[in-house]
């Protein structure tokens, strides 16, 4: 697994978060909500393919 994997997934957390902040503080809680849930998603998107390696990996590793 590669570090900067990790590193994107950060940045997209801090960065969400930091939004969420600001938006809930402007009293746009709804698109606060949203702006979480779309960052989920994007790291969700993200981990997908680190999700598949380690699917394969078992699978070779047990032979199934």
């Amino acid at each position: 697994m590669d570090v900067s994997i990790i590193l994107k997934i950060a940045a997209i957390g801090i960065i969400t978060a930091i939004a969420a902040m600001l938006l809930k503080r402007a009293g746009k809680d709804e698109i606060a909500t949203v702006v979480s849930v779309v960052g989920l998603v994007i790291a969700l998107v993200m981990m997908l393919d680190v999700i598949v390696q380690l699917y394969d990996t078992l699978q070779s590793l047990f032979n199934l």
